[in-house]
């Protein structure tokens, strides 16, 4: 079988599950090393749970990162809770060598009119010429090896953290995008997108505390997220952070999403470990 040609093109084929039974889906995360990136687990998730829905879109979801996962197939499990008239439920399940390492509670709604406001999309630079996120992170490490490139979803960095761990305020704006056109498919544009939502937030919390990459160890513990509109990713999104209040080596992080005309298309809302790295022995 021939290897997808880009980044992009691996995480479409990670999304597209193979069906065990109605209700079991089997997830390749794709070969690496440590631990995965959880906002891969919780895109499979979405596409698992929106395999099952026969209409409607995604507008909610709920979920805890249980353990670390590793690159080895995800046996993701969908209980289909509700099939009401406006809303449809489901849980997901993910599993690896029988331990859950993530559950999904997700909301699907059929299109309805009725009221809508918003509050204004926080200024922000235009993306073209800002940082570009995995370029900083091997800057701030002190190792070009570090960089990533050609990552299927490219961000750039209206805030770059200190460089020399300066406290710096809990708020951040970075603009992303997947790195190619997307199938029209609705899901997969909201699998993306829930995909994204699990970068940046982390780093928010941890910048009043000079914890830049490298000083820090961390970890996503539960993750919500509501759509306000369904996601056509064909340009650039803005997502802006805030993290209120950290404690007990857990930080709370709410950002917000927005097309460049201004919409708000999503919120979201994350609490996650942040500790101290240890000193390298020797």
């Amino acid at each position: 079988m021939t290897s997808p040609a880009t980044p992009l093109d691996r995480l479409l084929q990670r999304l597209s599950l193979e069906i065990d039974s109605p209700d079991t889906f089997v997830g390749d995360p794709g070969p690496g090393q440590g631990r995965l990136f959880g906002g891969l687990v919780a895109a499979q998730a979405v596409m698992a749970a929106g395999r099952t829905v026969s209409e409607g879109s995604l507008h909610s979801l709920h979920a805890y990162f249980l353990r670390p996962g590793r690159h080895a197939p995800i046996q993701l499990t969908v209980d289909r809770i509700r099939d009401g008239r406006s809303f449809t439920t489901r849980r997901v399940v993910a599993e690896q060598g029988g331990e859950a390492i993530f559950n999904l509670s997700a909301s699907f709604a059929r299109p309805e009119e009725g009221i809508s406001h918003q509050d204004p999309m926080p200024e922000a630079p235009d993306p073209e010429g800002l940082p570009d996120w995995e370029a900083q992170r091997a800057r701030m490490l002190g190792d070009a090896s570090q960089q990533r490139h050609d990552g299927p979803v490219e961000v750039r960095m209206c805030d770059p953290d200190d460089p020399h761990g300066a406290p710096q305020p809990p708020r951040k704006r970075v603009w992303f995008r997947p790195s190619g056109p997307l199938p029209e498919d609705p899901l997969v544009h909201a699998a993306i997108l829930v995909y994204a939502s699990d970068r940046t937030l982390l780093s928010t919390a941890a910048r009043p505390h000079g914890l830049g990459w490298g000083k820090r160890r961390a970890a996503s513990l539960d993750h919500a997220l509501w759509l306000h509109r369904v996601p056509h990713l064909d340009d650039w999104v803005l997502y802006a952070s805030e993290s209120p209040a950290a404690h007990a080596a857990r930080g709370l992080i709410f950002g917000g999403m927005y097309t460049r005309d201004g919409a708000r298309i999503a919120s979201v809302a994350q609490e996650g470990l942040i500790r101290v790295a240890r000193e390298p022995s020797g």
